[in-house]
Order: structure tokens, then sequence, then C-alpha cells
């Protein structure tokens, strides 16, 4: 048995008024945390959303310096796919 079910048991045999007030901090410090880091998680997606954005542009020049030029990059190294895979599961957007 895990410990939130411990924890879950262990409250059912309380009194009703105590778990209202246990209830009632509860939900108090969730809206505290979510007032916390609700800005971080904003800014997180942000920076998300730039970085994708520069990494487009910058595929975006190489590909057309490569039409201008004539000239093609050699094939990417299985360090360089992986990564390259990596960033990619992380950010679906590119």
């Amino acid at each position: 048995m895990d410990a939130e079910h411990t924890r879950l048991l262990l409250y059912t045999e309380k009194n009703p008024v105590t778990l209202l007030k246990e209830l009632s901090a509860i939900k108090s410090r969730y809206q505290t945390l979510y007032a916390r880091f609700k800005p971080v998680a904003v800014e997180q997606k942000e920076s998300k959303n730039r970085i994708c954005a520069t990494v487009n542009k910058t595929m975006n020049v190489i590909q057309k310096l490569q039409k201008q030029t004539d000239l093609e990059l050699t094939p990417l190294t299985e360090e360089e796919k992986t990564a390259a895979e990596q960033l990619k599961s992380h950010m679906p957007d590119l």
C-alpha cells in the first residue's frame, strides 16, 4: 500500500470538521503554489516557442545558403542524429 493510500485511509477515520479544515489548508497551499509557479510555466512555454522559432529560422537560412552556393552539408554523425531526435522529441514544433 502506498503512502497516499494509507493517508486516505487515515482520513476516513477523522472527524469531518477536521477533514474540512485540512482540506481548506490543502486548497490554500495549492493556490499559493499555483500562483507561484504559473508564471514559470508561462515563461517556459514562451522560451520553448522562441527556441523553436530560432531553430526553424536557422534551418531555413542554412537551406537557402545551400541552394545559393550549390553546397550541401556532410551527413550528420550518429551523435548529431541522436541529438536532433532528442530535440524533436522535446520540441515537436520543430
